[in-house]
């Protein structure tokens, strides 16, 4: 527990400039839609004939001449960008900065075993997360429910908690990563989030790479999909768990064996 506590603390500035700027940006784009509403009505037709571009949007399922289909594409965008980056920071983060900052010689020798460490590492992990999406969907809210418009929060909630297993999902393979490095790697991590969210887009133009959509966490929480009421194939949250776990048990055997530097 009182790890837990010194990483929440370690991590707190982290999550405040992460999760406040993030959720701001998403409060001030949901209440500029009002001022919007009526030029994105005049265009959604156009939006939704660009091509291959509109099936990369999520524009083929919705239109932004609602709000549900504004935050489904928009806002749904710019959150699961920025929360997909703050969660593979952390994973990264989380087990590689103690080699790096030269602090492991100190806390591999306190009466822990290694995997209690790593466990209370991870635990700490989710639990910024956790508070990252209680503050960035707290404002979001916030403008939905200032603008006073017709929205299914029912869908908003159903997305959000698709998001979150996504950003477990990524912090996990970037603790893996972490405990394979002993530098901090988080060029990497933004380079994996990158990577992830080009896939989606790229399975959804190209038919014919539809199972690569097993390597994307994007592919399922995709707001368009959950806002249009789109089947969820129930094999992409069975391989999410399995990657959870697998990076995790992984992450564990690593670290046993592990030569650490001091």
């Amino acid at each position: 527990m009182i790890l837990l506590i010194h990483e929440i603390k370690e991590n707190r500035k982290s999550l405040l400039i992460w999760s406040v700027t993030v959720g701001l940006i998403c409060y001030g784009c949901i209440l500029l839609y009002k001022s919007v509403a009526g030029q994105l009505a005049e265009v959604a037709d156009l939006y939704a004939n660009m091509g291959e571009m509109t099936k990369a949007l999520g524009l083929d399922k919705v239109s932004l001449a609602t709000l549900d289909g504004y935050y489904a594409t928009e806002i749904a965008l710019m959150f699961g960008l920025g929360s997909g980056m703050f969660a593979a920071m952390l994973g990264v983060n989380s087990l590689s900065k103690e080699e790096e900052g030269h602090t492991s010689e100190f806390l591999y020798t306190l009466p822990y075993q290694r995997k209690t460490i790593l466990l209370w590492k991870y635990l700490s992990v989710l639990v910024l997360i956790l508070a990252f999406n209680v503050i960035a969907t707290g404002l979001s809210l916030l403008g939905i429910w200032q603008l006073a418009m017709t929205f299914s929060y029912q869908s908003m909630f159903h997305y959000h908690l698709l998001s979150l297993l996504m950003q477990i999902e990524l912090a996990s393979l970037g603790f893996l990563i972490s405990a394979l490095s002993s530098k901090k790697q988080t060029g990497l991590a933004m380079g994996l989030v990158l990577l992830t969210y080009s896939l989606d887009m790229m399975v959804r133009i190209v038919p014919d790479l539809d199972k690569l959509k097993y390597l994307s966490p994007y592919y399922y929480a995709s707001g368009a999909d959950v806002f249009s009421q789109v089947d969820l194939d129930i094999l992409l949250l069975i391989k999410a768990g399995a990657v959870i776990l697998a990076s995790l048990l992984f992450s564990m055997m690593i670290l046993e064996k592990k030569d650490l530097k001091a």
